[in-house]
This record gives C-alpha cells, sequence and structure tokens, in this order.
C-alpha cells in the first residue's frame, strides 16, 4: 500500500471565518508536507464580511502554495464548493470545512481506505457530530429523501470531508446548486449514476470554537429542496 499521496488539491470553503481560517490552514499544512508529495491549498471566500478574505490573502503571500478565490457578493456553499472542486488542478482532490471542526491529520484515512478499496469517491461520516438535534434531525429527514428518490445510500451525504478523484468531477454533468444545501448531494448522485465507486470512512467532529455555523435558514433550505426536485425531475424525466 502507497501511503504517500502523489499529487492533491485541497480546498476550503469559508464564510466569516475570521477566528478559524489561519488556525485550520496551519494545522494543515504539516499533515499536507509530511503525506503528499505534491499540494496545493485554495481557499474560497464566499465574500465574507468580516476579515476573512484579509486572511486568506495573507496566507496566500506567506506560502506560494495556497491560492484565493474570492466571491463578491456572497455566492452560496454550493457555489464555493464548485469554484474549489472546478479550481484545482492535481488528480486527486480533497475538502473540508474552514471552521476547524474536523481534524485534517486524518487525511491519511481516506487515502487508505481509498488504496483498500480503489474507490474513486472516498466520503467521511461522523463518528460523533457535534450539532444540535434538530440539525442531525434535518438531516437524516434529507438522506432518506435522497435515498428514496435516487437510491443513494451513504452514512452522511453533507460530511464536509471528501476525497475524490478529479476525473470524476471533468467526467459527471457540471454541478448546478449554487446557494442551497444540495450541492455535495448533487456531486455523489451524479458520480453514482456515470458508475463511480463510493467507500466511507468514519472522522472525528469537533466543536466549533469561534465564529457561527451558517447555511440551515429556511431560505437555504428551501432551495436545497428546489435543487432536490430539479435534479429528480432533469434525470427521470427528461
Amino acid at each position: 500500500m502507497d501511503h504517500q499521496i502523489p499529487q492533491l488539491s485541497v480546498f476550503f470553503p469559508a464564510y466569516n471565518e475570521e477566528d478559524n481560517l489561519e488556525n485550520t490552514i496551519t494545522k494543515a499544512i504539516p499533515v499536507l508536507k509530511k503525506n503528499v508529495s505534491q499540494f496545493e491549498v485554495i481557499i474560497i471566500d464566499d465574500g465574507s464580511r468580516d476579515n476573512t478574505g484579509e486572511i486568506a490573502d495573507k496566507l496566500s503571500r506567506q506560502y506560494p502554495f495556497i491560492k484565493v478565490v474570492h466571491h463578491n457578493p456572497n455566492k452560496g456553499y454550493g457555489a464555493a464548493i464548485k469554484s474549489g472542486m472546478y479550481g484545482a488542478k492535481y488528480p486527486w482532490i480533497i475538502f473540508t470545512d474552514a471552521d476547524g471542526q474536523f481534524d485534517f491529520s486524518e487525511l491519511t484515512l481516506f487515502w487508505e481506505k481509498q488504496q483498500q478499496t480503489k474507490a474513486d469517491l472516498v466520503i467521511g461520516y461522523y463518528l460523533k457530530r457535534q450539532v444540535s438535534k434538530t440539525v442531525i434531525l434535518t438531516s437524516e429527514i434529507w438522506e432518506f429523501l435522497i435515498f428514496l428518490m435516487f437510491g443513494l445510500k451513504v452514512r452522511d451525504i453533507d460530511c464536509g470531508f471528501k476525497l475524490f478523484r478529479k476525473k470524476v468531477v471533468d467526467t459527471i454533468p457540471k454541478l448546478e446548486s449554487e446557494r442551497g444545501p444540495f450541492i455535495t448531494s448533487e456531486y455523489l448522485i451524479k458520480a453514482k449514476a456515470k458508475g463511480f465507486k463510493i467507500a466511507e470512512v468514519g472522522v472525528h467532529h469537533y466543536p466549533r470554537t469561534a465564529g457561527k455555523a451558517t447555511g440551515r435558514s429556511f431560505k437555504v433550505i428551501l432551495s436545497g429542496f428546489k435543487d432536490l426536485f430539479r435534479l429528480r425531475k432533469k434525470l427521470f424525466y427528461a
């Protein structure tokens, strides 16, 4: 088993993460240097209203392998994910949230699982999710709907820690979700439909130490449901 990852693009979607971003990135860098032969880091500043963009730019001046994509104005989580996916240059891509709630050193678990299974995508699932019971319940309802409508059954569709081949991004139909939470569901549904192999690995999730999570407003959830039914219609009734 090859424990060294040859080439890897890493991206971090970030919105109003001035208190977490620098710590998250500086913790990730030694992990990358130890485990990856060649890498790039992309920070997606999704129209942040705080100093996230300035901190990202400072990091890119400090480290030549970091580049920053600025959205102005805020475009939503889906758009941030797409900027990272389509802007990555290496054969393997991994992304995780900029809020520091994941342990980036668990990158090695994803690569080990890929080497064992030869999967095209290795997606994380929460061993214990550090969010409210309401968030967990809405996620479970969402995953049940995805299973009913598309036959996709995974433990955690929306876990913000995923590794995949760039070939998957280049092969599947272009992702359309923008503002809602549907982006990773759309990605996995389209990847499954194209016959790509999906494996799963358990990851730890830690409480937020600063900042506030976004993305669970009624407007955002409604947008996700609209995307869900739009894709269902396109895949099965086009």
